[in-house]
Parts: C-alpha cells; sequence; structure tokens
C-alpha cells in the first residue's frame, strides 16, 4: 500500500458521541421563548370553524401569531419566501400580518386539519419535538467542535504544548499570506519550528471537502516557504472517500497531512 491508500484505511467511521446528538439546553431555551404565545395558539386546537377563533385571539393578541412559523419548522431569522397565489415571492413572516393571511396560511401549509382533528394536544410538546429536529442541522457544527476536543487531547496525552484559536497577525514575517485575516485552529512552538494547524472531519460527501483541499493545497505552500514555519493539516472521516482524487492531490502537495492516527507519528516526531 502507498502511505496514501495506508492514510485512507486509517479514516475514522464517525466522531460523534451521545452528547453530540442534541443539544436539550438549546432546544429548550428555543421553546422557552415563545412559550407563552404556544399557549395561546392552544385555543385553536379542536375548533372546528378556525377562522372565527383565529379572529377571537387576534382580537385580543396580535403578536401571537407571530410563531406560526415555527410550526412548520421555519425559523423567523431565516426570512424564509415561498410563492403567493400569484407566484410572486412573499416572506413567510408577512402572512401573519393580519387575519386573512394567516388563516391562509394554516389552510394552506396543512396546520388546519392538524389542529381540528386534535392530532396535536399541546403546542408546546409539540414544538419541543420540532427544536429536537431542527437541531440536527447543528450536528455538523458540533462533529467539528469534537474533532477539535479530539485533537487537543491528543496533543495533551502527548505533552506537546499547544495554542488554540491563533489568528494569523502573531505572524507578521509570514507576508504571503497578505492582508487576509487567518484563524488557525492550533499552533505549537516548538525551538525551531512553529506548527500552524487547521482540523477538520467530513463525515459525509459534499462540494465542501474539495474547496477545503485546494484551499489548503494553496495555503501550505506559502507558509513552508518560510524556514521556520509550517503548516499541518489533520482531517479524517469517511467524506473523504467521495474526494480521494482531490484529497490526494492535496496529499501530494502538503508534507504533513495527517488523520487521528497517523498525527501520532508527528507528535512523536516534534516532542
Amino acid at each position: 500500500m502507498t502511505e496514501f491508500e495506508v492514510f485512507m484505511s486509517q479514516l475514522s467511521e464517525t466522531n460523534a458521541t451521545l452528547e453530540s446528538f442534541t443539544d436539550f439546553e438549546k432546544v429548550s431555551n428555543n421553546v422557552a421563548k415563545i412559550a407563552i404565545k404556544l399557549n395561546q395558539l392552544n385555543y385553536l386546537l379542536g375548533k372546528q370553524d378556525l377562522r372565527a377563533a383565529v379572529i377571537d385571539r387576534y382580537e385580543e393578541s396580535p403578536k401571537t401569531f407571530d410563531v406560526l412559523d415555527i410550526l412548520v419548522a421555519v425559523r423567523k431569522n431565516d426570512k424564509k419566501k415561498v410563492l403567493d397565489e400569484n407566484y410572486a415571492p412573499k416572506l413567510v413572516e408577512n402572512y401573519f400580518t393580519d387575519i386573512d393571511g394567516i388563516c391562509q396560511f394554516i389552510e394552506k401549509t396543512g396546520l388546519a386539519e392538524v389542529f381540528a382533528s386534535k392530532k396535536i394536544t399541546n403546542l408546546v410538546d409539540y414544538v419541543f419535538g420540532v427544536e429536537v429536529g431542527l437541531d440536527t442541522n447543528a450536528r455538523k457544527n458540533r462533529g467539528g467542535d469534537i474533532m477539535a476536543n479530539a485533537v487537543a487531547q491528543k496533543f495533551t496525552n502527548a505533552g506537546v504544548a499547544f495554542r488554540t484559536e491563533v489568528y494569523s497577525t502573531e505572524f507578521p514575517e509570514i507576508t504571503a499570506l497578505g492582508a487576509d485575516l487567518k484563524r488557525f485552529d492550533f499552533v505549537i512552538e516548538t525551538q525551531n519550528k512553529t506548527y500552524l494547524i487547521e482540523t477538520n472531519y467530513y463525515n459525509g460527501g459534499g462540494s465542501k471537502l474539495n474547496e477545503v483541499a485546494r484551499a489548503y493545497s494553496e495555503l501550505a505552500p506559502k507558509i513552508n516557504q518560510y524556514e521556520h514555519y509550517e503548516f499541518v493539516w489533520i482531517t479524517d472521516g469517511q467524506g473523504w472517500h467521495s474526494a480521494k482524487s482531490k484529497l490526494e492531490e492535496a496529499y501530494a502537495i502538503i508534507p504533513r497531512v495527517y488523520n487521528l492516527t497517523s498525527v501520532e507519528d508527528f507528535l512523536n516526531e516534534i516532542k
């Protein structure tokens, strides 16, 4: 096997931990922020004359309906748009400004039937479930944190001192980086050399992997031309099998590419 083939064979199956699945504290906080309005909307559940129920609630508290979007798993911050009856783009939140828009939203999304049949009995509990579902989108970011923690633990176990999240402005002599501000995940400073380290983990494929491999292939030579600096890339995950050719190109350009297994070789070398 070639060195690169060994590298590919070492890629780990997953970096997920039980803690990485759902951030229940964030979920609970998101629900708590809108719990009062959700409880007010519970008034609509089981009502056969939905419009009359909407009017009753709207006349008492129009702002109650501001949270309708989360019932279809849409966050207000996303500024989601849909096509209206005239096939013109319309912000979802703009349906909540009057009774007609609210009723149209509830009918067209299918919430009307759900409300009338009482398939939902409590909107606070229902939105807790919605938030758990939406939180799965954040798993990718948590995966990156887990990778960084794993690398930091390996450094610590090896007795290697390191710094985290260090900006390129600390190394003004590396003029090849230009004016762009770059933040490195880790920096290890030895007597003879300073290692600027990036880490990432990819469970799945996608264009992002090709972009990262290309970017680091361009970055490494800029840093490595300076005698006392070297770029190190620590990456892992089965996602690289879908971008194997691009990774192989980067592997040939960047002298120090490691995964969570082979990084031990790097640590043994610099200790």
